[in-house]
């Protein structure tokens, strides 16, 4: 066994120590606050200001693999491969202005439970416990599983010769663990302490927190690899990497350069910029809001605090996190060219360049990054399982303190099935890649089930189990790529909860109404509502709404790109993007200051 003290020093340890420190005592300090209610514990008692709301958000999306993923994406197909990823804003800005104040005016513990006020019968308690589980469960373990993964990967580069305990692996029945997996489980039973402990007011603050720490080592890590004598500062990328890795703009058919980003098919460019951000469920870019998002947004102190803090999301999500990753991946590709794993050239970096104290600091900020997103995906999915499942179905009428606990035996219970299914996944694409198709089209009814009566259970049912019935043929007998695969299950999902919904009866009317009359939605598709009741002031201003999403997303890409011209020294095209950028904030400011704002009271 090589002891871990050949690679960190004192000071190294002292910082991940007193790291590891704070977030325990931030946990200690919520748990009795967290222990009131499930209210408390999953929600923090609904009085979350925005920018504790916000942070949470994007440090969970903050996770270990991250960094690692947009370096591949980088070396792969130059700056503008996060196009993939990138996308995401159109939907994100979606929920900053149209459904943000809809789910804090729900006033329901999880997205789950809104089925249960918006549709009625036995098809909603169905779909409410399908959910519950699918999501809660079997997709939460896949996505923890990833992250697990890549923890696990930063392990390998960090301690390539590390042994835990003397064995380089244990088997567990069918399941083979590395001894850099055990490592990730240990850690990972030190996020279930204090996440079982504080609930979603620790986490919350633990995650603003990390996520600074989180910031700040990486942007540490970008200034000591630009300064590297083998890079030689930004002339030195400009000099010895060719001119397409620079672009942050994809191209449409093809090109003069082996990036294959920018040579874009049509197909694939309707399927990233077109179709996938509105189409797909994936965690954290819900269309419509969900998941852990919805999750923070139902935690706002109000409407007002809701939007703001899904809008700071998608500004610090995109514009604010991804420009020291993508110094440190150019800076990869000069320094190890022959590496043929490129995102873990990323870790190579820390490695070889970071001093002692900063090398602490630097897998500090990597354990910010996978405990935050760690311990709120657990709670999220305990949520699911417990206010779900278990409190509708399973043991309806018992005590908050008795919910509580069950939560937080179940956070732990996630964590430990998550380590198993890490140890037989193989590559973390597949799993996102499989994800994404086989949630296509169900974009649509999460999106329109708020703005059109039509939609019932019967619709989202269809839409949730439509991929699976041609995914396999597509995916096994066809060996189509993701992006035909993608536009045909869109399509094929869409038509048949689009029949599923016309051949189905709607929704109660005495359900309809109490959605209506609770959540006050505005649009056209609510006519046969107001009839039934003319006293509710829907919102108004949805064309105001529509200006502002249009102009958040200029404003965060124009901020985007802005910052990169500054980095590379395009002083001239970095002042015309922050005129843009500041042209397009004061329409966002000006039309939604417009449209009022109502404070939800408890």
């Amino acid at each position: 066994m090589i002891p871990l003290s050949l690679f960190l020093t004192t000071l190294d340890w002292l910082i991940i120590i007193v790291y590891l420190v704070i977030s325990l005592g931030i946990g200690i300090l919520m748990a009795r606050r967290a222990s009131r209610s499930t209210g408390d514990f999953f929600l923090s008692g609904r009085n979350l200001p925005w920018y504790i709301a916000g942070t949470s958000m994007v440090a969970t999306t903050f996770a270990a693999d991250t960094p690692l993923a947009v370096t591949e994406l980088v070396a792969d197909h130059g700056i503008a491969g996060n196009w993939l990823w990138w996308n995401m804003v159109f939907g994100g800005m979606l929920t900053v202005f149209f459904f943000a104040r809809l789910w804090r005016r729900a006033g329901i513990l999880t997205d789950c439970e809104f089925v249960e006020i918006r549709y009625s019968g036995k098809p909603a308690a169905f779909l409410r416990g399908f959910r519950a589980i699918y999501i809660g469960v079997v997709m939460n373990i896949v996505v923890i599983a990833w992250v697990n993964l890549a923890m696990e990967k930063i392990l390998k580069v960090i301690f390539p010769d590390f042994l835990f305990l003397g064995m380089e692996a244990v088997h567990l029945g069918p399941f083979v663990m590395s001894s850099h997996l055990l490592l990730v489980g240990l850690i990972m039973m030190f996020v279930a302490l204090y996440a079982a402990l504080s609930g979603l007011w620790g986490i919350s603050l633990t995650d603003s927190f990390q996520f600074l720490m989180a910031m700040a080592g990486c942007i540490a890590l970008a200034i000591f690899a630009l300064r590297s004598p083998e890079v030689g500062g930004v002339a030195g990328l400009k000099e010895k990497l060719p001119d397409w890795v620079f672009s942050y703009y994809p191209q449409v058919g093809g090109a003069d350069h082996p990036g294959g980003v920018l040579q874009l098919s049509v197909l694939a460019f309707v399927a990233y910029l077109g179709v996938q951000w509105w189409a797909s469920w994936y965690p954290g870019a819900e269309p419509g809001g969900g998941g852990y998002v919805a999750q923070r947004i139902m935690s706002a102190k109000d409407e007002r605090h809701s939007l703001l803090a899904t809008l700071w999301f998608q500004i610090a999500h995109i514009a604010v996190r991804p420009w020291p990753w993508i110094i440190v991946a150019l800076a990869g590709l000069v320094m190890y060219p022959d590496a043929t794993d490129k995102g873990a050239t990323f870790v190579m970096v820390i490695r070889d360049l970071m001093p002692a104290g900063l090398m602490g600091l630097l897998l500090a900020a990597f354990l910010a990054a996978y405990m935050s997103t760690i311990a709120s995906q657990t709670v999220w999915g305990t949520s699911y399982i417990v206010n779900d499942l278990f409190r509708p179905y399973i043991k309806p009428g018992a005590s908050e303190k008795y919910y509580v606990s069950v939560s937080r035996i179940t956070t732990v219970l996630l964590l430990i099935l998550s380590l198993f299914v890490t140890s037989r996944l193989g590559k973390i694409s597949d799993a996102w890649k499989f994800i994404l198709a086989c949630s296509g089209g169900i974009g649509t009814v999460l999106i329109l089930r708020w703005y059109w009566w039509r939609i019932n259970a019967w619709s989202e049912i269809a839409a949730m189990l439509a991929p699976y019935l041609i995914y396999p043929i597509l995916h096994y007998h066809y060996g189509l790529k993701y992006e035909t695969s993608l536009l045909i299950i869109v399509a094929w999902s869409t038509a048949v909860w689009v029949i599923v919904t016309f051949l189905t009866r709607p929704t109660d009317n005495e359900k309809l109404v109490s959605f209506y009359k609770r959540v006050r939605p505005g649009g056209p598709g609510w006519k046969p509502l107001k009839t039934l009741a003319p006293e509710v002031k829907v919102d108004k201003g949805l064309g105001r709404l529509t200006i502002s999403w249009f102009a958040a997303v200029f404003m965060v890409m124009f901020a985007l790109f802005g910052t990169g011209e500054l980095i590379f020294g395009h002083y001239l095209s970095a002042s015309l993007y922050g005129i843009g950028m500041a042209s397009a904030a004061a329409t966002v400011y000006y039309n939604t200051s417009r449209i009022g704002w109502e404070k939800l009271t408890e």
